[in-house]
């Protein structure tokens, strides 16, 4: 399962790309507005330098004609941008004209399995369902992943299952056991994933054995 970081703290993504975890970036404006960067054009194409992997970036129209413009500009930035859609209906026709254009579009804010069906039937190289959003209202993401899974293998569909909105390390763990090809997770979650009590407690140990050790040498 590959790893996108979901994120444009440029300097979170430079650490996480170091240690071997960054396959890819999500972004999407509150992340940007969160950097703190106004030359948002320039950040993407600084992540993706560094990334050298599909790289998302969001289009902020609402109309079709006004994404599939915006869609090729963020496209012509780097080989490696990705075009974020929302999943409408205005945006299933911008996801249907960028792919047909050969432009990679990751259909984003998709919560139910119709919605899923619809964007991998026009086109889009990427659906991102929202598991976290969903588990806050009450209904179960990870069983949408699933399902989603089931019904790109039924039907051999290309586009692949970004996990998005990805809150905890069960999240990354369930979406490896699920299948699906992609978890797009904030550094902060990374690093719960590699957390462990015993690992710590562990570690304790055997630093003071060490300890002891080189004391009953002196």
């Amino acid at each position: 399962m590959k790893f996108f970081i979901d994120s444009a703290d440029i300097e979170a993504i430079r650490e996480i790309k170091a240690m071997g975890m960054c396959d890819g970036v999500t972004t999407n404006p509150s992340l940007m507005a969160k950097a703190g960067r106004k030359d948002t054009d320039a950040l993407l194409k600084e992540i993706c330098a560094v990334v050298q992997g599909p790289v998302s970036g969001e289009v902020t129209a609402l109309d079709a004609e006004g994404m599939v413009a915006e869609g090729r500009r963020l496209a012509a930035l780097d080989p490696h941008l990705v075009v974020k859609i929302p999943t409408t209906y205005a945006g299933l026709q911008a996801i249907a004209t960028l792919s047909g254009e050969n432009i990679r579009v990751n259909a984003t804010l998709v919560f139910s399995l119709n919605q899923a069906l619809l964007v991998a039937k026009a086109g889009a190289a990427y659906v991102s369902p929202f598991v976290g959003r969903l588990d806050d209202v009450g209904e179960d993401g990870m069983q949408l992943i699933s399902d989603i899974v089931e019904v790109y293998e039924n039907y051999e569909y290309d586009t692949e299952v970004i996990v998005a909105s990805v809150r905890h390390p069960m999240h990354v763990v369930d979406s490896a056991l699920l299948g699906a090809h992609i978890a797009t997770i904030p550094p902060e979650v990374i690093r719960k994933l590699v957390a462990h009590p015993l690992t710590d407690k562990g570690l304790a140990a055997f630093m003071a054995d060490w300890e002891t050790l080189q004391g009953s040498g002196s």
